[in-house]
């Protein structure tokens, strides 16, 4: 009876004392972020109550478990101590990554709000992503690895490991080749400030916007919402286009193709009065020229200006679309058109006989 006392007692009261102490911690928290609304530090670390609370609870049993004299559990005391130890070392490394993510978050919030530039913006971004997977993956393995070591038979392998790590990193470094080519470029896209989160990209023939950057890959998201997974190592070795890069303000273009007998003075002016009502263009320029001619058609080009890239392919579809419209309604003979008339005749050999003269060689 003794025994069990002792455990209520030593269970309820960790149970009390996480409880009184997660309660006042959060209490503390909530009062600090009402007075400093401009750091969003104390609000974020209010996520980690229960990875702290879970810490607590741990460490207090790990520290007092022995006291309870409950004969099921002296029976099985070691797996018990190595249960708790195991959840503490999780609990920590838990309790690390979202302190760690807390403070990280904060800080880029901070440097957000004070920073106009997007691109430069962007790039921050992409290093923090970055960053805290490096931290959680650094913290993970450091976890495992002191979860490894509080099993006796598994340090003698841990030290066979170290003996044979230089054949191992051998072995290791050829079979991955590709995937250390994949995680060196992405510290050099990351640091680099080759492409960024939100930065617009084409590649591969499809344009989209970079959503997602890790170690090892790349998410574009296109325009028509689908997703497309690139190593890291493709932007690195290949050519792409980043619309993004050196502003975001974009000139771009729109071919016609219409027929010789086309007014190109009023389209020049229809382009204008189109843009003028265009609100995705941004004034900076624009222009209407005849670039190219065919057999039975000439090429007209129309340059527009926006201030991003959304909007360019906004106005270059407005423009290319009431252009279109008022040809057909104003001028449709400046169309296209495929001609259907009779071919003329060829000469037949009298006719060329009889214009020669009747002296002449035959």
């Amino acid at each position: 009876m003794d025994s069990l006392l002792r455990l209520v007692a030593v269970t309820g009261g960790a149970i009390v004392l996480t409880f009184l102490v997660g309660r006042l911690t959060d209490l503390l928290l909530r009062r600090v972020g009402a007075r400093h609304p401009e750091t969003p530090l104390w609000d974020m670390l209010r996520r980690c109550r229960t990875s702290v609370r879970v810490l607590l609870f741990t460490a207090l049993l790990r520290g007092s478990y022995r006291q309870i004299e409950w004969p099921p559990l002296q029976e099985h005391e070691a797996a018990v101590g190595r249960i708790l130890t195991l959840v503490l070392i999780g609990a920590s490394a838990w309790c690390v990554v979202l302190v760690t993510s807390a403070v990280v978050e904060s800080t880029y919030a901070r440097y957000a709000l004070g920073t106009r530039d997007p691109s430069r913006l962007r790039r921050v971004r992409t290093q923090v992503t970055l960053i805290m997977r490096i931290v959680t993956a650094v913290v993970v393995v450091v976890a495992a690895a002191a979860m490894l070591l509080t099993f006796p038979d598994l340090r003698a392998v841990g030290t066979s490991l170290l003996a044979s790590a230089g054949i191992i990193g051998i072995v290791a470094g050829v079979a991955a080749q590709s995937t250390l080519g994949n995680l060196f470029a992405g510290f050099q896209i990351a640091f680099g400030d080759m492409v960024r989160i939100g930065d617009t990209v084409v590649v591969a023939g499809e344009w989209g916007v970079v959503e997602e950057v890790t170690l090892t890959f790349l998410a574009v998201r296109t325009w028509d919402e689908r997703r497309i997974t690139m190593p890291v190592s493709y932007f690195t070795g290949r050519p792409f286009e980043n619309w993004s890069r050196g502003g975001i303000q974009m000139t771009g273009t729109v071919f016609l193709h219409c027929d010789h007998t086309a007014p190109v003075a009023l389209m020049r002016e229809k382009l204008k009065e189109v843009l003028d009502s265009c609100e995705a263009w941004d004034g900076r320029g624009w222009d209407l020229a005849v670039t190219d001619t065919t057999a039975t058609t000439i090429v007209v080009r129309a340059i527009v200006t926006a201030k991003d890239p959304d909007d360019l392919w906004t106005a270059r579809c407005v423009v290319r679309e009431q252009l279109v419209a008022w040809l057909a309604e104003k001028h449709p003979y400046a169309l296209p058109r495929v001609s259907t008339s009779t071919a003329a005749e060829p000469p037949t050999w009298a006719d060329r006989v009889s214009k020669r003269g009747p002296g002449s060689d035959a």
